[in-house]
């Protein structure tokens, strides 16, 4: 009969993770049915890019553009961040909505204490108004059929 060799098990060298500095610092913001993922990144060139065009083109109305720069406002940050967003979903003041909402959350992120000034001023929490479901025997949400008497 053979003799069977039990192999014994090689130590395993143990993996030093060094502690690293984000290259970039995301977040998810919502309103409505759009969302954004938001990217601030403290090295490279100082843009604002929206879906891949300049924020200015995405959102050309100046309404839209103070919604969208109010939290870099709030803390002084305007001009320190190279900014990236994929936005999808809704229309174009929800989506300007959910990309401030994202821009908050990525500050704090990168300075918790942005947080105080930022939730002062409203800008993380979420806006829960959301458009009410059609319901049946109805037009719309509440939009009744118009009555006839004959």
């Amino acid at each position: 009969m053979p003799k069977i060799k039990k192999k014994t098990p090689k130590p395993k060298k143990e993996k030093t993770v060094k502690p690293q500095k984000a290259k970039f610092f995301e977040a998810v913001g919502r309103r409505k049915t759009a969302s954004a993922r938001v990217r601030l990144q403290s090295q490279g060139e100082k843009t604002f890019s929206v879906n891949g065009k300049p924020m200015e083109s995405y959102f050309p109305i100046l309404e839209q553009k103070q919604t969208v720069l109010s939290p870099l406002e709030a803390v002084d940050c305007l001009s320190q961040f190279q900014i990236s967003v994929r936005v999808k979903g809704g229309g174009i003041t929800a989506q300007a909505g959910a990309v401030r909402h994202g821009i908050s959350k990525a500050l704090v992120l990168f300075n918790p204490e942005f947080r105080k000034k930022l939730k002062k001023a409203g800008f993380l929490t979420r806006d829960p108004r959301m458009r009410e479901r059609k319901k049946f025997g109805l037009k719309r949400a509440r939009r009744a059929p118009q009555w006839q008497k004959r």
